[in-house]
């Protein structure tokens, strides 16, 4: 006969007694903690047999009693512990955030953003972007290799991520829409580096007030550009020239640095600053804030 003996101490108290147990032990020489860190290591290891055989004997006898036994706080944390049980997932509404929250700050530095507009089981998830995001013309890659990746995998469950039309945008201060990365009408010359700075094998960066640029030089012609991908706004200085193309260290767009034109997108282009030399020294128009 197997005699049950009950332990009515809670998770918290037992808890509270293996804290006291590793803080005593965390002052001991390195030698002791060796001893004591095997003892526990080998006693683990038995209960982790134990419990395998136990979980196998209860799935062939019934698993309604395994699933009523792991309802009880004590077992399932051992079990956890064991990793012989599975973390619960947050809700699919908390995940799919996570997974909005990760490209967000990309879309908000090309003042754009994104929003859930629906959950529709099983496997399908509505989402709208906004701002600038809602009309460029990389909007569809936006989607697929930013936003429907990043959701997928925080929910492998989602196969379908469906862009919903935008909101109209109404500008009361403007006659039209203006990419944020246009320049403005009112601007000024700045001097910003020498002809010789600027490289023919790499790009130069350059700051001035809210504006990055970056140059390059092809023989005697020099082109400067916004210092951000037309895909999610990320920055272009880091990223490999070769050929006299340039490409995104983020998500490898290539631009033409000739041009601005870009080759992975047909007819979206770096936005590009009007540029002057004398003397030497180069003169970019910058927008004036």
């Amino acid at each position: 006969m197997i005699t049950l003996i009950e332990h009515t101490a809670t998770l918290e108290e037992l808890i509270q007694e293996i804290n006291r147990f590793e803080a005593i032990i965390s002052e001991w020489d390195e030698s002791q903690r060796c001893v004591a860190v095997g003892l526990k290591r080998a006693i683990e290891a038995l209960h982790k047999t134990a419990l395998k055989r136990l979980i196998k004997s209860l799935k062939a006898e019934s698993m309604s009693a395994l699933r009523h036994a792991v309802t009880d706080e004590v077992v399932y944390a051992v079990l956890l512990y064991h990793e012989l049980v599975k973390p619960p997932k947050p809700p699919l509404s908390e995940r799919i955030q996570t997974a909005l929250n990760e490209v967000r700050p990309g879309l908000q530095s090309h003042n754009g953003d994104i929003e859930l507009v629906a959950i529709k089981p099983p496997d399908t998830v509505e989402v709208r972007l906004i701002g600038s995001c809602s009309n460029c013309p990389t909007s569809t890659l936006t989607l697929s290799q930013g936003v429907e990746q990043a959701i997928k995998s925080h929910c492998p469950e989602i196969t379908t991520v469906i862009a919903v039309n935008h909101r109209p945008v109404v500008d009361t201060n403007t006659a039209g829409l203006i990419s944020p990365f246009s320049p403005q009408p009112v601007s000024t010359w700045i001097k910003v580096t020498t002809v010789d700075q600027v490289p023919e094998f790499a790009v130069l960066t350059a700051s001035f007030a809210d504006n990055s640029l970056i140059l390059h030089r092809q023989g005697v012609n020099i082109t400067c550009y916004h210092n951000a991908c037309t895909h999610l706004g990320n920055p272009l200085a880091e990223g490999q020239v070769e050929n006299g193309i340039i490409t995104c260290p983020a998500h490898g767009f290539q631009y033409r640095l000739a041009t601005g034109e870009c080759l992975t997108v047909p007819g979206v282009s770096l936005v590009s600053y009007p540029l002057r030399i004398k003397e030497n020294q180069v003169f970019v128009q910058l927008p004036r804030r």
